[in-house]
């Protein structure tokens, strides 16, 4: 086995080894493994004293910030207060200063009492209980050993639970499904008990021991949840339930929620009544000796079992599933189903590599719930330019936040005064305007994500990002005419006003302090530090003069207004150098090229124009080609030296569309696991990970709107992408939106054939943060 050792987070002590109940379909007394025979009944002193070392020993190690213990059996309520209470204080003591400890407790609840209750209120023990439905359900298998009900007990305890003063201890319940009981009852039972969480379990079984199917359906487990997912949505989804919610997150992208699916390691290990360490014990149910390992507590440190082979294989992730699983497109939701449930004891079934017993209900499971929500969590981002955007100004607003949250009034009186300020200024409604309008400038983003990346990194704040924000704030307070001082501190004799321009104050390697004040018809600069007194007015709209700067503006139809930013001390952010000032003829030149090639793309593509229009906002020239991805935020364009309208063309286009998927990647999830499978690009040999698959196919379809032969091998490609692994349903939603934007492309797009088939034009990139905060 392979890869680095993955510690344990969770353990399960055995405390009481036998049961008070008779389930028929326990896989520790019902199933292949009987060493329960052989087990003392309670944990020993001794076995609770080593398992507590231990548990400090390998917090140590790992530098666990919390261990989850969960005390089980048998039942283990059945080893009594006396005894539960040694074990937490136990455990408690070990870790002290060490390790949080998060203690539960699994039971079938017919002893529960309030004095187990107080006992676990004392000591922060959650409680789950274990309850299959409605008393015909629950009675089909949880019965005592004479056969009667012990329906009536685990809803005492339920209601018990319930209790204001013990409701903090509710973990939730636990169901085993069974096919043959009404999956509606059973949801209603379980819901109108008002749970913090509902578990559903597939029962136990292996390819030798399969699950009971009475009308042979491959898919009759799925069909059962369906029901219960359905009825769930249709009562306003009354409670959380961990299986829904693990597929309903691995499906846009997220991880897993249950160890029986998903590709998540394992990091569980258990703790028998007499000291011996042994694997997840559902293994049982596969055959004599599945979940042993050979070491205890008192000889062995759980370093050494997480280094077994047999713990090994349940943390190697997709490669430890079967071949099979490794080429589903569901595998990254259901991780091969629950390990124990791959087992085949014949030559040609290899042991557990094999795909799970359920791997038919898990398929269907998975894709029902996707094809029941799709819509409702499809990203607006994805579907809507305005949403993306909308998204984007959120993510900047919160980013910004984070830095001045991470920093916690270590920022400095620049920072501290500008922060302070922004608040004056988004107080006024023309000022929240302002400040929106300056915050989207796409250079914002970069020097917020070098920021957090600095005062997470513990480097602390760098004086250029606290300038910026003061130059930020000034600019809004400017845009908005609002009478607010803003003091901004400039550099290199420069002081620049994103999006509007920078103030001559004097010379290269000139530092000082300057207020910025909105008058009439522009505004004020009164140097405070170098030259006090000194003052500059600018007129908005004035032409470039000895002391100011203005960021042009590319306005030539039929293109859109773009600022043309050669100014912005941020704009270096492209893999190609950005280009110094331009004179005023070539920024001329600019403006006539941008309308040419824009009215060669609004002619060919309109849609794609009239979005380009309404997203792109800023145009830096660069001094050499095309540009890679760059560090910025949404809006931005890069451009090189181009020679003619129908190149330029074309990099804008090729520029927009991989801007519009970068944005889009950072707001929502629209694939994971990259780089986990190769795909190999229908329109050449070369074998590329997911994310490039995507980034090739949206950007030759965009092109193939202008020019058809672009479009050679996309159809193909959409089809890879919508059937791979890695898609979530916001990537599956963006496909379906190529396919409709190409449809009929090459009839509608006949009379581009002949352009060139290699953009030369500048690449446009963003990079983004979080959600939308306001400044307090």
């Amino acid at each position: 086995m392979t890869g680095p050792l993955v510690p344990f987070r969770e353990f399960v002590l055995k405390v009481h080894s036998r049961c008070d109940l008779a389930c028929d379909h326990c896989y520790v007394y019902e199933h292949a493994d009987q060493s329960w025979l052989t087990r003392p009944k309670a944990i020993s002193d001794e076995a609770i004293s080593w398992t507590a070392r231990r548990l400090a020993e390998h917090a140590t190690t790992h530098a666990l910030p919390s261990v989850t213990v969960i005390l089980h059996g048998g039942e283990p309520l059945l080893a009594g207060p006396a005894r539960l209470r040694r074990v937490c204080e136990e455990l408690g003591s070990a870790l002290n200063g060490i390790a949080e400890l998060d203690l539960r407790i699994h039971t079938n609840g017919v002893q529960l009492s309030p004095r187990y209750l107080d006992l676990f209120d004392e000591f922060h023990v959650r409680v789950g209980i274990s309850l299959d439905g409605d008393r015909a359900a629950n009675d089909r298998h949880r019965r005592y050993a004479d056969g009667r009900s012990s329906h009536p007990m685990v809803l005492r305890a339920v209601e018990l639970l319930r209790e204001e003063r013990y409701r903090h201890l509710d973990l939730g319940l636990l169901c085993t499904v069974d096919i043959h009981n009404d999956p509606v009852a059973v949801h209603d039972a379980l819901a109108a008990l008002d749970p913090p969480l509902v578990d559903f379990l597939l029962p136990h079984a292996t390819w030798d021991d399969p699950p009971p199917r009475p009308d042979g359906s491959p898919t009759a487990y799925a069909t059962w949840l369906l029901t219960v997912f359905d009825r769930w949505t249709e009562q306003g989804r009354p409670m959380p339930v961990r299986m829904f919610a693990s597929v309903l997150s691995s499906l846009s992208g997220g991880p897993s929620l249950t160890e029986s699916l998903g590709l998540a390691p394992t990091d569980l290990v258990v703790i028998e009544t007499d000291g011996k360490l042994e694997q997840v014990d559902s293994l049982k149910s596969a055959y004599e000796g599945a979940a042993a390992t050979g070491f205890d507590v008192f000889r062995n440190t759980f370093d050494e079992v997480a280094a077994h082979p047999g713990v090994r294989a349940r943390q190697l992730g997709l490669a430890g599933v079967s071949e099979t699983c490794r080429s589903c497109p569901v595998v990254r939701s259901c991780g091969g189903g629950l390990y124990t449930h791959r087992y085949r004891s014949d030559d040609s079934g290899g042991g557990f590599d094999n795909p799970s017993v359920y791997s038919d209900d898990l398929a269907a499971l998975i894709r029902g719930i996707e094809e029941r929500t799709a819509a409702a969590t499809e990203s607006p981002a994805v579907r809507s330019p305005d949403a993306l955007l909308a998204a984007h100004q959120d993510l900047t607003r919160t980013l910004l936040a984070v830095v001045h949250d991470t920093l916690g009034g270590r920022g400095g009186a620049l920072w501290d005064d500008a922060w302070r300020l922004a608040a004056a200024v988004e107080a006024d409604t023309a000022g929240a305007d302002a400040l929106d309008a300056v915050l989207a400038h796409p250079y914002t983003r970069t020097w917020l994500v070098d920021a957090l990346a600095d005062v997470d990194a513990g480097r602390g704040l760098t004086e250029p990002a606290a300038e910026r924000l003061a130059a930020t704030v000034a600019a809004a307070a400017v845009r908005a005419r609002l009478d607010l001082p803003v003091p901004v501190a400039y550099r290199d004799g420069s002081l620049h006003l994103p999006t509007l321009g920078t103030v001559v104050l004097g010379g290269p390697g000139e530092r000082g302090t300057a207020v910025v004040h909105s008058a009439d018809g522009g505004f004020l600069v009164r140097e405070t530090q170098a030259a006090p007194g000194t003052e500059v007015r600018i007129a908005l709209g004035e032409p470039e003069g000895p002391h100011w700067l203005p960021v042009r503006v590319l306005r030539q139809a039929p293109a859109p207004a773009l600022l043309l930013d050669d100014l912005d001390p941020l704009r270096d952010c492209f893999d190609a150098p950005a280009a110094d000032r331009l004179e005023a003829e070539d920024a001329d030149a600019w403006a006539h090229r941008i309308a040419e090639a824009w009215s060669l793309l609004a002619d060919a593509v309109p849609d794609q124009a009239a979005e380009a229009a309404r997203t792109l906002t800023t145009l830096t020239p660069l001094s050499t080609g095309a540009a890679a991805p760059g560090h910025h935020g949404p809006g931005a364009l890069g451009a090189g030296p181009v020679t003619g309208a129908d190149d330029l063309a074309l990099g804008l286009l090729s520029g927009f569309r991989r801007a519009k998927l970068r944005a889009l990647g950072e707001v929502t999830d629209l694939y994971a696991l990259d780089g986990t499978w190769d795909h190999r690009t229908p329109w050449g040999s070369e074998h590329v990970t997911f994310s490039r698959l995507l980034a090739e196919t949206f950007e030759r379809a965009g092109l193939g709107l202008y020019d058809p032969r672009f479009l050679t091998g996309v159809p193909e490609a959409l089809d890879m992408i919508e059937n791979a692994a890695e898609v979530t349903v916001d990537g599956k939603q963006l496909i379906a939106a190529v396919r409709k934007e190409i449809s009929g492309t090459r009839s509608a797009a006949g009379k581009n054939h002949g352009r060139s088939l290699s953009p030369s034009g500048p690449v446009a990139n963003v990079l983004a943060s979080d959600r939308k905060v306001t400044f307090e």
